[in-house]
């Protein structure tokens, strides 16, 4: 079997930004032809190493080589950019946002001295493929945050480089958008031939790649296949729903740490036991409980990432956050909303949105890029007026209240809205000021804040200098400062490893159910949406679904019936051959196929059949359990779809 050849070769790899080592050692070997990706959260190192295999950024130790080139100088840099494409992390930060879709396609293309002839046929490929033909005349500023990266896919590749460096072109990014860019790159790799080294904050991304490395804190902790990473977590998930549910959530993690809620079930790893072995051992630590159900199932990557983690660093089981006194049950609404609607010029944002909030409850608010929703939460926080309609927050009119509202709810938005060269103790302190809370009752409120988010150890360090997660809770306790009745959180835990996500989830929880508080939150994460009570999706600036996880998933699957899924030799052809088969939604996820399946017995003959009849050899046909992604993305697929019609 012939060797494959080697497109980048980095051995030892060490960046250094003053006194953190940004990058510890780190080896690195892509192929030709491969899609390799480099999964971990913010900090991890992705973009330093990315920057050094583009040339744009020098090493202080290690080698590394591309196209068998030492990049060791910026001669040897420059000698091998003709045939890089890079595309650095953020929402078109490689786009000029006056030019129109084709100027900067156009520019690009000058920039990288492809002839005329050539660039008017790539680029209407391009435009095509993307869904872009119809915005060419769009000026950049105006695009959703998928269209910002289409175009700049676009003008990354618009000069048919041989290797081409995606910095997180997915972050932010909603998950219809998320997933139509994959397929545009897999098409891409298929088609051209391309070898891509993508990176990504988003460990369900982990399928779509040939082989991918876990970065921690500058550090590679394992490299491999997705199949062969999953198989290093040696254990199952066990999914229980048990009654009392936040008894039966404390004696678990009093037995392990690694465990979170999941709607109404308790998500558990049990290492080395399998299938009903796992289950029996969980069981028979919840003797004394009412047990409704019980599954095992294999672990997916963020299980391996937070075992690998836990491994290593040897974690403690995290402390209960917030005192055991609760609160009374309340029917009261937190927030409600009145057919909300927000005109900006002839541009109508949110389009009579009503929903209500309880206290103690935790509302998910879903939509794609553009659909509306941080404009909801601006006008419920009184930070803009509606057009039409009104909001009440904490049983108080937000329009009618002025700014005495502001004393019931709190706000994290998605900008980072600390003060990062004051410590964690003095943020603390001045959110309290500006919320008018002094003497014995700011000392209290602070001490519960450090013991709330676990924030002692941190004290006296400036909070640009803290861990994503560690912010991110410290953010979370200036917005509680003042004991709010209400809490608002816009995208809270972009960029926080999985860890620190599940982490921050518990504290919300116990916010929840234990203080009652009314919690509303975004986020671009579809396994969080798990996390809800009750989800509103928006599209469009309209409300168009509003329900529960387990509702929406229930009518999923009543419209369209289960999800067989499959890996296969040869996964585009297969979806391409299952489409003109009338197979419903066939689907590439990775080396993995789906479909959406009314008849599944009938449809696994079917399967065999056809991909036996085209030579195609395939692995074993499985239901797969609906997750709030596949009801996001079927629904407003269908949406766009009318709306297209």
């Amino acid at each position: 079997m012939a060797t494959p050849q080697m497109v980048t070769d980095a051995k030892g790899i060490v960046k250094v930004y003053g006194s953190t080592e940004a990058v510890r050692g780190v080896d690195l070997q892509v192929s030709k032809g491969e899609l390799y990706g480099l999964i971990g959260p913010d900090g991890a190192g992705k973009s330093s190493i990315m920057k050094i295999i583009a040339g744009v950024l020098a090493q202080d130790a290690g080698d590394v080589r591309v196209f068998g080139t030492s990049i060791d100088s910026e001669a040897s840099a420059e000698a091998v950019k003709s045939r890089l494409g890079f595309m650095p992390q953020g929402l078109g930060l490689n786009l000029y946002a006056d030019l129109s879709v084709e100027e900067n396609i156009d520019f690009f293309a000058k920039l990288r001295l492809v002839p005329s002839a050539a660039l008017k046929q790539r680029k209407a490929e391009l435009l095509s493929m993307t869904r872009l033909k119809h915005f060419k005349d769009r000026p950049m500023k105006h695009l959703s945050g998928g269209m910002k990266q289409k175009l700049g896919l676009i003008c990354s590749i618009i000069h048919e480089p041989e290797l081409l460096i995606l910095d997180e072109p997915t972050t932010g990014v909603d998950p219809v958008s998320r997933r139509d860019f994959w397929s545009i790159l897999h098409s891409l790799i298929q088609d051209r031939g391309i070898t891509a080294l993508v990176s990504t904050a988003y460990l369900d991304e982990a399928d779509r790649f040939t082989r991918v490395a876990l970065l921690h804190r500058g550090k590679v902790l394992l490299q491999g296949t997705p199949e062969e990473m999953r198989r290093s977590a040696r254990g199952s998930i066990v999914s229980v729903r048990a009654e009392p549910s936040d008894e039966a959530f404390e004696r678990l993690r009093a037995w392990t740490p690694q465990i979170e809620r999941r709607g109404d079930s308790l998500r558990v790893f049990v290492g080395e036991r399998f299938g009903q072995e796992a289950i029996s051992e969980v069981t028979e630590k919840l003797s004394s409980f009412r047990i409704e159900s019980a599954e095992a199932t294999d672990p997916d990557l963020e299980d391996t990432f937070i075992a690998l983690l836990r491994r290593d660093e040897a974690k403690p089981a995290a402390p209960s956050l917030i005192s055991r006194e609760r609160s009374v049950a309340s029917a009261a609404l937190a927030i409600e909303a009145r057919d909300l609607s927000r005109v900006f010029d002839s541009f109508r944002a949110v389009d009579s949105v009503s929903f209500q909030v309880r206290s103690g409850e935790i509302f998910g608010l879903l939509g794609a890029n553009g659909a509306g929703k941080t404009t909801v939460i601006k006008m419920l926080t009184g930070i803009i007026p509606p057009s039409s309609g009104s909001a009440r927050v904490g049983g108080i009119d937000v329009a009618a209240a002025g700014g005495s509202v502001k004393t019931r709810l709190g706000y994290m938005s998605q900008a980072f809205s600390l003060y990062q060269d004051l410590t964690v103790l003095e943020n603390l302190r001045l959110y309290a000021g500006i919320y008018g809370i002094s003497g014995a009752r700011a000392k209290r409120r602070v001490d519960e804040i450090l013991d709330m988010a676990d924030l002692h150890v941190f004290l006296n360090q400036l909070s640009g200098r803290l861990p994503m997660g560690v912010r991110q809770r410290l953010a979370l306790g200036c917005a509680l400062i003042h004991e709010p009745q209400v809490l608002f959180l816009d995208e809270p835990t972009s960029g926080v490893d999985p860890l620190g996500r599940r982490s921050f989830w518990e504290v919300i929880y116990r916010l929840a159910r234990e203080k009652g508080v009314g919690i509303l939150v975004t986020t671009h994460y579809m396994s969080e949406a798990e996390h809800c009570d009750h989800i509103a999706l928006m599209y469009a600036g309209r409300a168009v679904e509003d329900a529960s996880p387990a509702e929406l998933k229930a009518r999923l699957e009543k419209e369209v019936g289960r999800i067989l899924e499959f890996s296969c030799a040869d996964p585009y052809r297969a979806v391409e051959l299952l489409g003109t088969n009338g197979f419903s939604g066939p689907a590439l996820l990775g080396s993995r196929v789906r479909i959406f399946s009314k008849s599944p017995d009938a449809d696994l003959v079917g399967i065999a059949r056809v991909l036996a009849l085209a030579g195609i050899s395939h692995g074993e046909v499985r239901e797969r359990p609906f997750t709030m992604e596949d009801v996001f993305v079927h629904r407003i697929t269908g949406l766009e779809q009318e709306g297209a019609a």
